[in-house]
């Protein structure tokens, strides 16, 4: 962590952010569009490569509304054989920079029916069904205490902080449970069915280890899917990762406008 701190701080001259922001899958413009310093994921140490089609796996650092802001442009995954403890390690180091706010974002598929393609849902709460747990293993005291709580990982005042955010600019929010599975295969018909009587309102692949983490870690937490396609509770539909790009393209304009003026109203 050291090692990873100091490389980071050299090439940022010290940049302290307050806030970070986790993009992910065809989520990455944001980044793009407000980059002061951006770092290769390949050239920090202790970091691994993002393999995946849109997330470039660059860490970028950018003042957006007068806040200092880390993004994660692109995550690792559990299903890149990578283990819980390494797609969450750049969580802690955001900790270690000064983060206190992280904002959580990803491509998700529709189990409520209500919900169709291009939507925002806040994630209200996770269902963690992959199987593993990143706090597995030593603890790190410095960090977060054994048996960490879990009762509101998403805050609430973060929650209501979109909602008003959402108003403002007239996007239309939904809320809801967020379910994840290992992955890389999508869910069948069956899987959604069963997710859904569990109480989950959209799926995905990631998320929910971040999510624990930075708890664990004492930041403030918001999560916010897209919704790349609507439930496949009939069956016989098919889905390929790039429906699930081509999805978040269509309503990148508002997530990136509604992330914005939460960033801004976001208090240092």
């Amino acid at each position: 962590m050291e090692e990873t701190i100091k490389y980071i701080n050299e090439k940022t001259n010290n940049f302290m952010p307050q806030i970070g922001v986790i993009l992910g899958s065809g989520l990455g413009e944001l980044a793009d569009e407000y980059c002061d310093t951006a770092i290769s994921y390949n050239d920090i140490p202790n970091f691994i490569k993002s393999t995946v089609k849109g997330h470039k796996g660059r860490l970028v650092f950018a003042e957006i509304a007068g806040k200092k802001v880390v993004m994660m442009q692109g995550r690792n995954h559990f299903y890149e054989g990578h283990s819980m403890q390494e797609i969450t390690y750049p969580v802690k180091v955001m900790k270690k920079l000064g983060v206190k706010t992280i904002i959580l974002t990803n491509a998700a598929g529709g189990v409520n029916p209500d919900f169709k393609a291009g939507d925002l849902m806040l994630i209200t709460d996770h269902i963690n069904f992959m199987g593993a747990n990143p706090l597995v293993g030593k603890n790190d005291d410095t960090l977060g205490e054994r048996f960490p709580d879990m009762t509101q990982i998403y805050r609430k005042n973060l929650i209501n902080l979109s909602k008003k955010c959402a108003e403002n600019l007239g996007i239309s929010l939904k809320e809801g449970v967020y379910l994840a599975n290992s992955g890389p295969s999508y869910e069948t018909p069956a899987e959604i069915r069963m997710a859904r009587i569990l109480g989950a309102d959209a799926v995905g692949m990631s998320t929910v280890p971040e999510a624990i983490v930075a708890n664990y870690c004492g930041l403030e937490v918001l999560g916010i899917s897209c919704i790349s396609n609507p439930a496949s509770v009939a069956g016989g539909e098919k889905l390929s990762h790039e429906d699930v790009i081509k999805a978040t393209d269509g309503a990148k304009l508002k997530f990136e406008s509604l992330v914005v003026k939460i960033i801004s109203e976001l208090q240092g």
